[in-house]
């Protein structure tokens, strides 16, 4: 078909990303039917209907100018914060935690819409400060007060894993604006430094999952039990998998969360090594995608927001990945777009709306 006849705004679209995301977000479907026993109810269907119902809100704020986004992005945090600050007063708990806002037609986490407020507010600050102030206390003083005020709030939910996931976001955008590593790498030794006091002010827990993740067999089926059976899962997934519907660690309830948190866990199961390394692809075209448009952005704020949240999708994919594999502490971080779950897909689908936004503003601007 002739672009001449296809209209401006379809030309527009990133198409080749658009059917990647499509791809992504139907195999978790396909695994979450699995994970069902061979029923799309309760979670293929409502996935699927929920991921589109998001792309087509990402495909809108295509259309919105980046620099709309910039000027909202300090007050879309601070009423991010205010969210936040009312999950402690009225929110609802759920597994010993209080990390929602009951809406009635949604439970709303705004814990996980705070990582893309971090981004954005820290890009927004740095692209306003004068490039000869990069090296003053005046650059870093700021952004660890943006970050610091939103990973407090979610730490006390508690939720570690999405506190860490803020705190992340924000320092990778100190650290792409220019920051001297020296601050980096002060502030690491400090932080090691400081590990058994955190330790101490961790929950009984969260404590138990540290020395899980350091030793699962020493409680196998009490706290480690998430980690044997997710390691069991992936290992007897082989090559080629058991295939599909024929998963016995999640059909028959032996990994918990595997719909969620250790889909991935369940995937490679059925669909073995191969399986895990599609999806790993996927993600990594995702990535490269994202940090292209970061390279061809204009403005700071482009620079900066693009990278930032290119960056923020492969941390939900990394951590995610080590969780279940027994590389890393169970802290509850999904798997975008195949884990089932409303608000982390929102969170990634307004990531990847921005993304789109900063892509096609460039794009403009080039006269393509």
């Amino acid at each position: 078909m002739s672009d001449s006849i296809v209209p401006a705004p379809l030309r527009q679209l990133p198409w080749r990303l658009l059917f990647l995301l499509i791809g992504v977000a139907s195999f978790g479907a396909v695994v979450l039917y699995s994970a069902a026993g061979g029923a799309l109810t309760p979670w293929a269907a409502s996935h699927m209907l929920r991921f589109f119902v998001f792309l087509v809100m990402a495909i809108i704020m295509a259309r919105i100018p980046e620099t709309t986004y910039a000027r909202l992005a300090l007050p879309g945090y601070i009423i991010v914060l205010g969210l936040l600050i009312g999950v402690e007063l009225i929110g609802a708990i759920g597994g010993g935690s209080q990390r929602w806002l009951d809406l009635g037609f949604i439970r709303l986490q705004p814990s996980e819409l705070m990582k893309l407020m971090i981004v954005l507010a820290t890009a927004r600050f740095y692209a306003m400060l004068p490039a000869g102030e990069i090296r003053k206390w005046t650059a870093i003083w700021p952004p660890l007060v943006l970050l610091g005020l939103p990973f407090l709030l979610v730490l006390v939910q508690p939720d570690l894993g999405t506190a860490t996931m803020i705190a992340i976001g924000g320092v990778t955008i100190m650290f792409l604006a220019g920051i001297p590593l020296r601050l980096f790498v002060g502030a690491g030794v400090l932080g090691a430094a400081a590990l058994p006091v955190i330790y101490s002010m961790l929950h009984d827990y969260q404590k138990k999952r540290v020395l899980i993740f350091l030793n699962p067999e020493e409680d196998a089926l009490g706290a480690g039990y998430h980690i044997t059976q997710s390691k069991i899962a992936i290992g007897s997934g082989g090559i080629f998998g058991k295939g599909f519907l024929n998963g016995t660690q999640s059909h028959l309830d032996y990994l918990p969360e595997g719909h969620t948190d250790f889909v991935f866990a369940t995937m490679a199961e059925e669909w073995g090594l191969l399986g895990g390394l599609a999806i790993i692809t996927a993600f990594v075209l995702i990535g490269r995608w994202g940090l292209n448009v970061a390279n061809r952005a204009n403005s700071r704020f482009g620079r900066l927001t693009a990278a930032g949240l290119s960056m923020t999708i492969f941390y939900y994919v990394m951590i995610n990945l080590l969780m279940v594999m027994g590389l890393a502490p169970v802290v509850g971080i999904p798997l975008p777009m195949v884990s089932h779950g409303g608000t982390a897909m929102l969170n990634v689908m307004l990531c990847l709306g921005v993304l789109m936004s900063i892509d096609r503003h460039n794009r403009g601007r080039r006269g393509l």
